[in-house]
């Protein structure tokens, strides 16, 4: 199951504040939660942090907190004494952000504590392989990426797909974060640049960003980097359809009933024998041969443009397309709707036989 988590961080926050974020998230569908313990240097944010966790808790949310050997130092702690984490700060992983030789990753993981240990995905070393190396309990060994708050140093596209299919290669369950385009607060200082994985989605939408990530297949949970995210931006996550991309359309005003109902009812595939033009979903021209599709909307193509032919080309009419290049209208295809700008760049991501789907 894919799964959508927040960030909380106490020492920007008050309690009640954070409850109702926690409850918010909650009922929106959300269960996994990201703090960071090497940011917090007071006993009180220490003690918040021990009572928001126990509230999330309490309501089902998994919680990571962000941590390095530094760290356990300063708490006079060793690698060996998670399970006082676990119990004190209501954790269900430890993410390391910076980690030890490997060795330690590995006897952590078999703890009795059955604390998972969340691994940094971002680095790109072989890391992950170190510490396979000495047989850890791979059911508690996760990963998630780091995220960027200075605006140009987020992840590339392919750092972060290789460093994730590194991860993907073991069977590790992974998680990247995307960002909010209200949310102030990460672990250190107030931020306004957001806290991304990857770069380029620093000033996209946050629904954007979730169905990029999912749509890799790379990816099994995002979590919202920044704090506080806005209500609208939770209740959309909520609602993401977390297992297929959903494009969402424009619909063109003369739009059939019966396109309508291809467009929203239908099951969508990319044909294995792919166009560089075009992705092309060609069942409703089976199921739909004798449905009338007059003639309408049939200008220049544009990219993102989602067309059915009509009944000018009686062996085609009824399938499916979308634009992903300009090309030229011979008339026969009927611009029933065209995809967002925002995420028309998704169209380059549809694979062979990916299934996909549309909503308004």
């Amino acid at each position: 199951m894919k799964r959508l988590g927040i960030s909380l961080y106490p020492q920007h926050s008050t309690l009640d504040e954070m409850k109702r974020y926690v409850q918010l998230a909650h009922d929106n569908g959300f269960d996994r939660i990201f703090t960071c313990l090497m940011s917090l240097k007071q006993e009180e944010e220490r003690q918040k942090l021990q009572q928001i966790n126990q509230f999330a808790q309490q309501l089902g949310f998994d919680i990571s907190a962000d941590i390095a050997p530094a760290v356990f130092q300063e708490l006079n702690l060793t690698y060996r004494d998670i399970g006082y984490l676990k119990e004190h700060y209501h954790l269900a992983a430890l993410r390391l952000d910076m980690g030890f030789s490997g060795q330690e990753e590995a006897f952590m993981s078999l703890d009795e504590s059955n604390l998972k240990i969340e691994l940094n995905i971002s680095n790109g070393t072989k890391y992950v392989d170190n510490i396979l190396s000495y047989r850890p309990n791979k059911e508690n060994i996760i990963g998630c990426h780091n995220f960027y708050p200075r605006q140009f140093t987020g992840l590339s596209r392919q750092h972060f797909l290789q460093t994730s299919r590194q991860f993907k290669a073991n069977n590790i369950r992974t998680a990247a974060m995307i960002s909010s385009q209200y949310g102030k607060f990460g672990p250190w200082e107030v931020t306004e640049q957001g806290l991304p994985t990857l770069e380029e989605h620093r000033h996209l939408s946050i629904t954007v960003q979730a169905k990029d990530l999912w749509h890799t297949g790379l990816i099994d949970d995002c979590i919202i980097g920044n704090m506080y995210a806005s209500e609208e931006e939770i209740r959309a996550l909520g609602q993401l359809n977390r297992h297929k991309l959903e494009l969402k359309l424009v619909q063109s005003a003369d739009t059939s009933i019966l396109e309508e109902t291809i467009l929203y009812k239908e099951p969508h595939f990319n044909r294995g024998d792919v166009s560089e033009y075009v992705i092309r979903s060609t069942q409703s021209r089976v199921k739909y041969k004798n449905g009338d599709f007059p003639v309408h909307d049939t200008r220049p193509l544009k990219v993102g443009d989602v067309t059915i032919d009509n009944n000018l080309d009686v062996r085609y009419k009824g399938e499916l397309q979308i634009v992903r290049k300009e090309i030229p209208n011979a008339g026969s295809s009927n611009v029933v709707a065209s995809v967002v700008e925002e995420e028309q760049f998704l169209l380059a991501h549809i694979q062979p036989w990916s299934s996909f789907g549309f909503t308004k």
